[in-house]
């Protein structure tokens, strides 16, 4: 198909603004760099930024500051962890992430966040034993063990990740009110119980709901960033 350094000159020759869903980042990059407009990243296989924005969003909503959060990711260390890494090594606060070992999050954003935490103040933890990830914590959040693209490593990751769904117990070694995010779609005996899936239901609605309002700040600053 055509280049895509070409579909950005075209595409940005249209709009404002441009947001992208792909598949490598590295799409996503080179999109960027010939575009003549702002491009946001939608999602792609390493980050996804405007989820989190969603994400910070609801936890403050549910009354939590920025600077008390203390939030666990448990399951894979994928463009979901690797974007929490970079919220709270930016933002400061502090971040468990438990994954299944041959799981972890990639070296070099691991490295980076743990750069960005020695400015923020932020504290960064891995590891692979989930209570110890999920104890304490006021924010608990997970994404599905098998992402788009991974379906031939279904069996396989269902028996890695043997031990890391997010269920009542687990939920009970967390702070009292403790929230619980999923950036959807869930799925139900896996990365998460049906009981506490239920339990959170409003809050991971309202987070879904608030992709809509956060990504519209977003193009809302960038316009006026572009237009004073």
């Amino acid at each position: 198909g055509e280049p895509i350094k070409d579909t950005a000159r075209v595409i940005s020759r249209m709009c404002d603004l441009i947001m992208a869903r792909v598949n490598r980042h590295e799409t996503l990059e080179e999109l960027a760099k010939f575009s003549h407009v702002p491009v946001i990243n939608g999602l792609s296989d390493k980050f996804h930024p405007a989820q989190l924005m969603a994400d910070l969003m609801t936890a403050v909503e549910c009354g939590l500051k920025i600077d008390e959060i203390k939030a666990a990711f448990v399951g894979d260390g994928n463009n979901m962890a690797h974007s929490w890494l970079m919220l709270a090594s930016k933002l400061g606060f502090e971040l468990r992430i438990a994954t299944p070992k041959g799981y972890e999050p990639d070296a070099d954003v691991v490295n980076l966040a743990m750069k960005n935490a020695q400015i923020s103040g932020a504290k960064i933890y891995l590891t692979q034993d989930v209570k110890e990830a999920v104890s304490g914590a006021n924010v608990v959040t997970t994404d599905t063990w098998v992402s788009m693209g991974q379906e031939a490593e279904k069996e396989k990751r269902l028996r890695d990740f043997a031990g890391f769904c997010v269920d009542e117990n687990l939920m009970k070694l967390a702070a009292p009110r403790a929230i619980f995010l999923h950036c959807l779609p869930a799925y139900r005996g896996y990365e998460v119980s049906e009981g506490v899936f239920e339990a959170h239901a409003d809050e991971i609605f309202a987070e879904a709901e608030n992709r809509l309002h956060a990504q519209k700040g977003v193009m809302v600053w960038l316009d006026r960033q572009r237009n004073g």
